[in-house]
Parts: C-alpha cells; sequence; structure tokens
C-alpha cells in the first residue's frame, strides 16, 4: 500500500507524461486536465488496496486511455474548445501540428487512442491491444483504417496532388 507521500511523487511524476498524452487523446487543454485528474484519482484507490505495481506510469497510462476510450459524458454548451498548443514551436511547426491535430480530432476515440498508442509511444499491436482492451486484430484493423484517414487528410496540407503549373513542380 502507498502512503500519501508515495502516491504524491508518484503524482508529481507522471503528470507531464498523463497531460501529454491526454492532449493528444482529447484536443483540449480542459478536457485534458479532467482526465489526468480522473485518471490520477483512480490511481490512487488503486495505489492505497494493492501492494505493489510493477510499471505504475504504464498503469496510469493505460487507465487514462480506457477512461478517454469509455467516457460517455457530453460537452456542456458553456464549455469552448481552443486550439492550444501544450508547447510553442515556429509558425511552420504549429500548421503542420495544427492540422495533425485536426486530422486526429476527426478520429473516433478508439481509432485516435490506436494511433497514438502506437506510433506517439511506440507500443506493439499486444501492448496496445492490452492498453485499450480490444484485440489485436482490431488495433490493425483502426490502425489501418486510421492512417488511411489521417493520410487523405493531410496529404492537401504536407504533399500537394497537383504540381505547381507555373514551375512544372510540386511547390
Amino acid at each position: 500500500m502507498a502512503t500519501e507521500e508515495q502516491f504524491s511523487e508518484f503524482a508529481h511524476s507522471v503528470a507531464p507524461m498523463l497531460h501529454r498524452t491526454a492532449w493528444l487523446l482529447t484536443s483540449d487543454r480542459h478536457a485534458a486536465e479532467d482526465l489526468v485528474q480522473d485518471t490520477l484519482e483512480r490511481m490512487y484507490g488503486v495505489m492505497r488496496r494493492r501492494r505493489r505495481l510493477d510499471n505504475p506510469a504504464g498503469y496510469a497510462r493505460t487507465v487514462l486511455v480506457r477512461l478517454h476510450v469509455d467516457q460517455r459524458r457530453r460537452r456542456s454548451s458553456t464549455e469552448v474548445v481552443m486550439s492550444e498548443l501544450p508547447e510553442a514551436g515556429t509558425e511552420t511547426d504549429r500548421s503542420g501540428v495544427l492540422a495533425l491535430q485536426a486530422a486526429l480530432d476527426e478520429l473516433g476515440r478508439q481509432d485516435r487512442a490506436v494511433v497514438i498508442l502506437r506510433y506517439y509511444f511506440g507500443l506493439s499491436v499486444a501492448e496496445t491491444a492490452r492498453e485499450i482492451g480490444i484485440s489485436d486484430g482490431a488495433v490493425k484493423m483502426r490502425a489501418t483504417r486510421a492512417l488511411g484517414r489521417l493520410r487523405e487528410r493531410l496529404t492537401d496540407v504536407v504533399v500537394p496532388h497537383e504540381p505547381d503549373p507555373a514551375h512544372g513542380r510540386r511547390p
């Protein structure tokens, strides 16, 4: 069983990773903060009941992803979604990040979770399936479908299809 001090140390050590993951999943700073808070609340209960977790940070990420995927609450009509990045970059960097974020926003919860776990965190198919609670085949199918949608959405932004008629090449 974890003491208050041990849990506090744990929460401070995993909070940055949880915030990044939650922001990637939600695209909304406030929703991400709520998701992290719900995750830490669950982790507090788990850590108070169990003697030891082999990988508490990994377990916390799994809890966060599952809370996000299972979340059925609707946004209140008073909430306003803002396009705010967690880190500032150059305008060129920002436009690419914003385009990717907009494309991720169009994916369903599970498809988005699969893409983030597989390609941002570099988890295997089996690890991703275990974290989300779906089969390996479902991870492969969702990854293929989601990447196809991202390619369709980002092709116009990142690599134009049509050559520039003035120069006979792509701009």
